[in-house]
């Protein structure tokens, strides 16, 4: 086993490096811990259902998103046809997600959570809600829209995605649900 002497980071005491004097190494470091953190929470979950993070991403904009085009979900995800086919697969022969075909054009695969399908969603954000508030609490008042702004600033702007535009303008896309 590698041998790391790390010690915690406070807040306030001064990075390794600022903007242009080289790699944010604090910054960097604490985005590793946290993702781990976060998604381990829902990780020991989705094990129980002998599921992985990429059916965590899937189930997850699905129920999100009623009636999500496959192909829309793909580029979401930014993934491809065969890597999300054998996770889709199981999610839909396990009963999480159902699959319909559009009312315009019945060539469309659209995708909607079953009951089934939500409370696992339902389960897993709460989980990492709870993460997110635990950390929030120790911000002052409007702290959570600094992280806010500063996740999305993290986000590539140039190649925004469907998703990232709906959060942008803080509404919800809601298509007909003809479960």
């Amino acid at each position: 086993m590698t041998d790391l002497n790390l010690r915690r980071w406070e807040p306030g005491e001064p990075a390794d490096a600022g903007a242009g004097r080289g790699p944010r190494w604090d910054i960097i470091e604490l985005l590793f811990f946290a993702y781990r953190d976060f998604v381990g929470d829902a990780d020991h979950v989705l094990e129980q259902f002998g599921f992985g993070r990429a059916h965590h991403r899937v189930v997850h904009f699905v129920r999100r998103y009623p009636g999500l085009k496959v192909a829309d979900l793909l580029e979401v995800l930014r993934i491809t046809k065969q890597s999300l086919g054998r996770v889709l697969k199981q999610l839909l022969d396990e009963g999480y997600i159902v699959q319909k075909a559009g009312d315009s054009d019945r060539r469309q695969r659209l995708l909607f959570a079953t009951a089934k399908g939500e409370a696992l969603v339902e389960k897993l954000a709460a989980l990492q809600t709870a993460r997110i508030e635990r950390a929030l609490a120790g911000l002052p008042a409007q702290g959570d829209e600094a992280v806010r702004r500063f996740l999305l600033g993290m986000i590539e702007q140039d190649d925004p995605d469907k998703v990232l535009e709906v959060i942008l303008k803080g509404g919800r896309k809601v298509a007909k649900d003809t479960r």
